[in-house]
C-alpha cells in the first residue's frame, strides 16, 4: 500500500507541476512522469532493470503508431493545390483573427486553397506582401479528428535559397529539399512576434527586402506545389520514401520511419 502511495504522490505532483506556465516547472513535472513510471515498475517488481523497462515504454509508444499506420501510408507524388471555400468557424474559429492580424501587417489576401492526403486535409490561406517580398500562409491540418494550425512565412532568394519561419510545433515528417532553411519559432505570441523574429533572422544573415524575388501573388499556390514536389523527391533519393505499389504514389522505408521515429522522440522532449 505505501508502495501504490508513493507513485500515486508523485504522479499527483507531477500533474500539478504540469498545470504551470513556467517551462523549468513544465520540463520538472515531465521528469516527474518518467520517475513516477520507473518507481511503478520498480516497486512492485523490486528490480531495477524493470523501472528502466518501464521507462522505455514511453519511447517505444510511436512506434505503435508507425508500424500500424504510418507504414501503410501510401501518399501522392504530385498533387495540385485546389482553390476551396474555407472551414467554417466551428472547423477553425480563429482563421478570421489570423487573417486579421496578418494583413494589419501589410500582407494581402492572395487565396483559400487546399489538397488532401490520404485521409489528411490540409487548407491554406495564402497571403503576399509585395514591399517585404514576404509569402504569409494559415495552414489548418485536419487528420484522424484532430486538428491543429500554423503560420508559415516565407521568403525567396533569386540564387535558389528558400527561408522559412513557422510556429508549427512538430518537426518535419520529411527532410527539407536542398535550399530550404526552416527555422521554428515556438514562442512567438502574435503573428507580429513571427514577423519580427523572421526579419531579425534575415537581417542577421546579411538580407533586406530587395535581395529577395518579387513574386508574383497568383504563382504563390504553383510555388507551394513545386517545392513540395522537390521535397519528395529529394527524400526519395535519400532513401526516406520509396515508390508505392501504385504508379503516383509513395510510402516510408524502414530508413525513413527510424527517421520518423527520432523527430517524433524530439518532439517529445522539446514539448514535455
Amino acid at each position: 500500500m505505501t508502495d501504490l502511495l508513493i507513485v500515486l504522490g508523485v504522479l499527483v505532483l507531477s500533474f500539478a507541476l504540469r498545470s504551470f506556465r513556467s517551462r523549468v516547472l513544465r520540463k520538472a513535472g515531465a521528469l516527474g512522469i518518467l520517475a513516477s513510471t520507473f518507481l511503478a515498475f520498480y516497486l512492485f517488481t523490486g528490480n531495477v532493470a524493470a523501472g528502466f523497462g518501464g521507462l522505455l515504454l514511453w519511447f517505444l509508444l510511436p512506434w505503435v503508431e508507425l508500424l500500424t499506420r504510418i507504414r501503410r501510408l501510401r501518399l501522392p507524388i504530385g498533387k495540385a493545390l485546389e482553390r476551396e471555400a474555407p472551414p467554417g468557424v466551428s472547423r477553425f474559429p480563429e482563421l478570421n483573427g489570423l487573417t486579421a492580424e496578418i494583413e494589419a501587417e501589410g500582407f494581402e489576401y492572395v487565396a483559400d486553397t487546399g489538397w488532401d492526403w490520404d485521409g489528411m486535409h490540409q487548407f491554406y490561406r495564402i497571403f503576399y506582401h509585395p514591399t517585404a517580398r514576404e509569402q504569409a500562409a494559415i495552414c489548418l491540418t485536419e487528420q484522424d479528428g484532430m486538428s491543429w494550425a500554423s503560420i508559415t512565412l516565407t521568403s525567396r532568394h533569386p540564387c535558389g535559397a528558400t527561408y522559412r519561419t513557422t510556429d508549427l510545433p512538430f518537426s518535419s515528417p520529411m527532410k527539407a529539399a536542398p535550399g530550404v532553411t526552416l527555422r521554428r519559432t515556438l514562442d512567438a505570441e502574435s503573428f507580429a512576434c513571427l514577423l519580427a523574429s523572421h526579419r531579425e533572422w534575415l537581417e542577421s544573415l546579411g538580407h533586406v527586402a530587395e535581395d529577395f524575388v518579387a513574386e508574383e501573388p497568383e504563382a504563390l499556390a504553383g510555388l507551394i506545389e513545386q517545392e513540395t514536389g522537390l521535397q519528395i523527391r529529394h527524400n526519395l533519393d535519400s532513401g526516406l520514401i520509396r515508390p508505392g505499389e501504385t504508379a503516383g504514389t509513395f510510402r516510408y522505408s524502414w530508413r525513413g520511419l527510424v527517421y520518423l521515429y527520432c523527430q517524433l522522440v524530439k518532439d517529445m522532449v522539446r514539448m514535455s
